[in-house]
């Protein structure tokens, strides 16, 4: 649910260069009909949702991302198990 996880994606990559797809301030992927993803294939694998987060995950998950607290609560507020 990280979506700024993305700017990883488009560096590691070359995105832009290779696709011509361009993501916005807002992390949407341009041209709007784009789409990108992490897929492991193997046999066990099933779909799974990430479940609301709490405060002390999100302080740990930004420790360990190198950013701040409020970063991370930007980005990923709709599963916030708390109010901002």
């Amino acid at each position: 649910p990280d979506h700024a996880e993305k700017t990883t994606m488009w560096k590691l990559g070359n995105i832009t260069e290779a696709t011509g797809i361009e993501l916005t301030d807002s992390l949407m992927m341009h041209p709007g009909a784009s789409v990108c993803a992490l897929v492991f294939a193997h046999p066990k694998s099933s779909y799974f949702a990430v479940g609301k987060v709490t405060n002390e995950q999100i302080v740990d998950y930004a420790a360990r991302k190198g950013t701040t607290v409020d970063a991370v609560e930007t980005w990923l507020r709709p599963i916030l198990s708390y109010d901002v």
